[in-house]
């Protein structure tokens, strides 16, 4: 290693990174010149665990792949399903699905908006944003009562319904939200210190976006048009008023704005649903379904993080012999060997966080031997592995 590089860790476990991960930064002086990103502490093996559930259970099971993400991993599961068995659920079930999704995308933003304030030492914008964070939770308390895991993704519709009688009470606090959306807005779009301490830091730009294959806000901040709502419609967003919103610099601040103004298509999208709910009859939201028949189905869903997609297939029995799922942070994280670069060493922890990572959605496992301390399989052996599984089960149907 050139004498004049240093090597400063960011991680396993740091005070601004809210999971277990190792970023070993190197550096010459104040710069960052290259980066190596360890990944491996919350590995827990959904995937097998998925395929010794039931079918419904499955749901559940995956809806713990990550708090924030809640329901975004069992809205993908159920239309893998759905695509499987070739179930169309009912408009009434496409409304709630959506209107969950997208208040799960505004507490989500705001979760993030609010470290971002912290990471730049602007606690006001971590303590209001986490504050506000607070009604959004409310509303999703209201209608399935709980705070953060819902529980209302069901193959073949929801586990519950939006009645009209609650509708005026969602709508009012829905309402309330769009005060605080301008609030942040002003104070974090506006700001001249905020715009000197991410303008211009951690660009990714769009050529380099599409090598990465980035998706979500990360994606869109540097210019790529995609989100799998407009582009591949599922649920309601086809049928309600909204727009993609994009940037063009891929640096920090970009990605802020983007997941800012993303909250206001959040909030016009939720209120698409609910004037579509008032005219459904109520109690058609669940299809009942008893048996999943033989076949493979795939399922995608735009996270407040950007895609995530699910695989799974079946033997006709009552679980899943395959299931695969693919975090957006899987593609996102990678891209921080880039946007690192060139930076200062007080910059690199705001641009790791500028993706917001979710490491316990991305972590995959390798095969090792203890007793030789030596890897028997790495990543893409366990890949090779899973396409030979695969085929096997193939040809056994």
């Amino acid at each position: 290693m050139n004498d004049k590089r240093t090597i400063i860790p960011i991680g396993p476990y740091h005070p601004l990174q809210e999971e277990g991960e190792f970023f070993k930064l190197y550096v010459e002086g104040e710069r960052v010149v290259d980066m190596d990103i360890e990944i491996g502490y919350n590995h827990r093996g959904i995937e097998k665990l998925s395929e010794s559930l039931h079918w419904d259970q499955s749901a559940f099971l995956v809806e713990r792949i990550c708090g924030i993400c809640s329901s975004s991993h069992p809205f993908a599961y159920v239309n893998a399903v759905e695509d499987l068995a070739g179930f169309e659920i009912s408009v009434r079930a496409k409304y709630i699905r959506s209107v969950v999704g997208e208040l799960e995308r505004l507490h989500s933003h705001l979760l993030w908006l609010g470290l971002a304030g912290h990471f730049i030492g602007y606690n006001t914008v971590w303590m209001w944003s986490w504050k506000y964070r607070e009604l959004v939770c409310d509303i999703l308390e209201f209608i399935s009562g709980n705070r953060q895991h819902y529980a209302m993704m069901k193959i073949g519709g929801t586990r519950r319904d939006i009645e009209k009688k609650d509708i005026p009470q969602i709508e009012k606090m829905c309402n309330e939200l769009v005060p605080v959306l301008d609030m942040f807005k002003g104070a974090v779009m506006d700001d001249p210190v905020i715009h000197a301490r991410t303008k211009g830091v951690g660009i990714l730009p769009k050529d380099v976006a599409i090598k990465y294959c980035v998706v979500g806000p990360t994606a869109r901040a540097s210019g790529l048009d995609m989100d799998i709502r407009r582009d591949d419609p599922y649920a309601a967003y086809g049928m309600v008023d909204w727009k993609v919103i994009l940037a063009q610099n891929g640096d920090v601040f970009d990605k802020a704005a983007v997941r800012i103004l993303e909250m206001y298509e959040s909030v016009k999208i939720i209120r698409g649903c609910l004037e579509g709910l008032k005219k459904e009859p109520e109690g058609n939201f669940d299809l009942n379904v008893k048996e999943i028949p033989v076949g493979e189905g795939i399922g995608r869903h735009e996270a407040p993080r950007g895609e995530v997609f699910h695989y799974v297939r079946s033997d006709k029995s009552s679980r899943p012999v395959r299931h695969k799922i693919r975090a957006p942070s899987y593609v996102n994280v990678p891209s921080d060997q880039y946007a690192v670069k060139g930076q200062t060493i007080s910059d690199a922890a705001l641009i790791l966080a500028a993706v917001d990572p979710c490491y316990c959605c991305t972590e995959r496992v390798a095969v090792i031997d203890k007793e030789k301390n030596k890897k028997l399989m790495n990543g893409f052996d366990l890949i090779k592995l899973s396409q030979e599984k695969t085929e096997q089960i193939r040809k056994a149907l």
